[in-house]
C-alpha cells in the first residue's frame, strides 16, 4: 500500500521509538478493513518495536488503537488515516512509543493538569489540510493526560455517522457526543478552551510585556518575512497572530513558489513558523487584534489592543493580517455555515459523496473547485455572476468535458435554502431576465475571492474603497511608524512570493524609521540600532 521510499522513511523514523507499541485492530469483512489490515502490517514491518493484534473489541469497524504496551496510553483511529492524516498516524506511533512532543513545557504542563474525563471524536477527510493540526493536538493530549481520550474518524468510511451527526465540514470535533468545535484549531487554542484560567493568564502575561521596537501583527508569509528581517537587525521583535500561517494553511498545492516546483500550504506554513522561531522573536499565537492606536507624537509608541483585553506597545508596527474567503452575504448563508455552506472544497468535498452541490464563482478557484468536486459528488452546479466564466481557458475546457457539471452564468445568488440544520438548495436570479430559480442541493461551496482582514483598522490608517490598507512603495501607511504588507494591502497581486517580499520591505522600512526617529523619554530603545547605523 505504501511505496518503498515512504517505507524506508518510516523505518528511519521508527528508530526513535523507545517503548513497545501495539496496533490493536477491529475489522469486518469489507474492503476498507482489508486495506487497513494491510496498512497496519506494512507499518509494523518497519520496526521490531511495533506489533499488530486483531481484537475486534470496538463496535466501530474498521478501527484500531495505537497502544503503549503495558499501559493505558493509547490513541484511536477509525477508518483509513491516509492522505494528510498518514502523518498523524506516524506521529501518534512515535509519541505513544516514547518520543517527546515538540510542545512547550508550559503547554504540556497545562495539558497534564486538565481534569476530566473528556472523550473527543474528530471527523476528518483524507484531503483536508486543516484536519491534521486538530487530530494531532487531541492525540497528544490523550497521550499526556489519562483524563482525555480521542478517536480520529475518517468521515468517508463512516458516511452513516456523518449523515446522522450532520457533519458537513471538517475537522468536526465532538466532545462527549456533542459538537464542540469545527475548523482548524491549534493545540494552544484547544488547551485554552479546556483550561478555564488559561485565557486570563495569557492576557496578564501579554500585558506585562515591555514595548517592542517592531511588532508584527499577522503570521502569514508577509508577517513571517517581516519578523525574520526585523530580528536579524538585532531589535526587539514581537509577532502576534490569530493563527500562524494565515491563508496559506488553506492552500492545497503551491506550484509557483520560485525555486520550489511543488509544495503544500501547511508544509510551507510550518517552514515559515520554524524560520521565525530560529530567531529571537516573541511569538504570541492565537491572539486576535481588535484596535490600533497610532502614536500621538513622532517616535512615540503605537498600541495594539487584543481581544483578550491585553495591549501591546511598539515603536513601529507592521500590519500583515492577510485576507479571508469572501462570503456571499445572502440570507441563509451564515445560518448554514458548516451545515452545508463551506469554503474549502478540498477539505469538505468528501463529505458530499454522491450528493448534489453548487459552486459559487467562475474564476480559477471556482472552476478548480467544480472540477475537483465532480470526481466525488453526484452533480455540480456552478453559478457565475458575470455573463461568462473568468477562469483560464484550460480550466474551462476541462470543466466542459465533465458530464456531471452544469454551468449557469449571469446568476445572482439571492438565498441559501435550508431547515437550519442542513442546506436543501439555493435561490438565484437570472440577471438577463430577472426570473427567480431554485436549485435543490445538499451543499454550497463559496469561491468568490478574498476580503482583507482590516475592519479593526478603520479610522486608524487609510483604507481603500475595498478595505485594503493603503501603502506606498516602502509599505508605509498613513500613520507614521505603522507599515503594512501582504494581502491586506493595496498591493495589486495577492501572491505568496509577493507577500514575502513586501514583508521584508516593510521591516526594512520600519528599521530605517527607527534609526531616523529619536525615542522619547521612557520609550524602548532598539538594541543595537545605533551600532548598526554607524556600521
Amino acid at each position: 500500500m505504501l511505496d518503498a521510499s515512504l517505507l524506508a522513511q518510516l523505518t528511519t523514523h521508527f528508530e526513535k521509538i523507545t517503548r513497545p507499541v501495539e496496533l490493536v485492530s477491529s475489522l469486518d469483512d469489507g474492503p476498507t478493513s482489508a486495506r487497513l489490515a494491510e496498512l497496519l502490517d506494512e507499518i509494523a514491518a518497519q520496526s521490531d518495536r511495533i506489533t499488530v493484534r486483531r481484537a475486534d473489541d470496538d463496535a466501530r469497524r474498521p478501527s484500531f488503537r495505537v497502544e503503549r504496551v503495558g499501559t493505558d496510553v493509547s490513541v484511536a483511529f477509525a477508518g483509513l488515516p491516509l492522505g494528510h492524516e498518514l502523518t498523524s498516524l506516524v506521529l501518534a506511533i512515535l509519541q505513544v512509543g516514547g518520543r517527546p512532543s515538540t510542545a512547550s513545557a508550559e503547554v504540556v504542563h497545562q495539558i497534564e493538569q486538565i481534569e476530566g474525563p473528556h472523550h473527543f471524536e474528530t471527523y476528518f477527510s483524507q484531503s483536508c489540510q486543516n484536519c491534521p493540526d486538530v487530530v494531532q493536538a487531541l492525540n497528544l493530549m490523550s497521550i499526556l493526560n489519562p483524563n482525555i481520550s480521542h478517536t480520529a474518524i475518517d468521515g468517508a468510511s463512516f458516511q452513516d455517522e456523518v449523515d446522522a451527526r450532520q457533519v458537513m465540514a471538517v475537522p468536526a470535533v465532538f466532545l462527549d457526543g456533542e459538537l464542540w468545535g469545527s475548523g482548524r484549531m491549534s493545540l494552544e487554542q484547544i488547551v485554552t478552551r479546556l483550561d478555564a484560567g488559561a485565557a486570563e493568564r495569557q492576557a496578564a502575561a501579554i500585558a506585562d510585556k515591555e514595548p517592542f521596537d517592531l511588532l508584527v501583527v499577522g503570521g502569514g508569509p508577509a508577517g513571517a518575512a517581516a519578523a525574520v528581517y526585523a530580528a536579524r537587525k538585532g531589535i526587539r521583535t514581537g509577532l502576534v497572530a490569530e493563527r500562524f500561517g494565515g491563508q496559506v494553511l488553506d492552500t492545497v498545492a503551491i506550484e509557483n513558489f520560485i525555486s520550489v516546483p511543488y509544495t503544500e500550504g501547511p508544509k510551507l506554513a510550518a517552514a515559515l513558523e520554524q524560520h521565525v522561531h530560529d530567531y529571537d522573536v516573541d511569538v504570541m499565537d492565537g491572539q486576535r487584534a481588535t484596535r490600533l492606536v497610532p502614536a500621538d507624537e513622532p517616535g512615540g509608541l503605537t498600541t495594539v489592543e487584543l481581544a483578550n483585553g491585553a495591549s501591546l506597545r511598539s515603536r513601529t508596527v507592521v500590519l500583515s493580517t492577510g485576507a479571508r474567503w469572501r462570503s456571499m452575504g445572502v440570507p441563509g448563508e451564515a445560518e448554514h455555515r458548516n451545515k452545508g455552506v463551506t469554503y474549502c472544497p478540498h477539505c469538505d468535498g468528501p463529505l458530499f459523496k454522491g450528493k448534489r452541490v453548487a459552486v459559487i464563482g467562475g474564476g480559477n478557484s471556482g472552476v478548480e473547485a467544480a472540477i475537483d468536486l465532480a470526481g466525488v459528488v453526484r452533480h455540480v452546479t456552478l453559478l457565475e455572476f458575470d455573463p461568462a466564466l473568468r477562469a483560464d481557458e484550460v480550466l474551462q475546457r476541462k470543466l466542459r468535458s465533465l458530464p456531471n457539471v452544469s454551468v449557469i452564468t449571469s446568476a445572482l445568488t439571492t438565498e441559501v435554502d435550508g431547515d437550519g440544520s442542513k442546506v436543501t438548495g439555493l435561490t438565484y436570479t437570472d440577471r438577463t431576465t430577472d426570473e427567480g430559480h431554485h436549485v435543490a442541493l445538499d451543499g454550497v461551496f463559496v469561491q468568490i475571492g478574498l476580503l482583507p482582514n482590516t475592519e479593526w483598522l478603520d479610522g486608524a490608517v487609510e483604507l481603500s474603497p475595498r478595505g485594503e490598507v493603503v501603502v506606498d512603495e516602502r509599505g508605509q501607511t498613513s500613520a507614521p511608524g505603522v507599515f503594512a504588507a501582504g494581502d491586506c494591502t493595496t498591493v495589486p497581486f495577492k501572491q505568496i512570493v509577493i507577500a514575502l517580499g513586501a514583508g521584508a520591505t516593510a521591516a526594512l522600512a520600519a528599521f530605517d524609521h527607527l534609526i531616523r526617529t529619536s525615542a522619547p523619554s521612557g520609550a524602548a530603545s532598539p538594541v543595537g540600532v545605533a551600532e548598526q547605523a554607524v556600521a
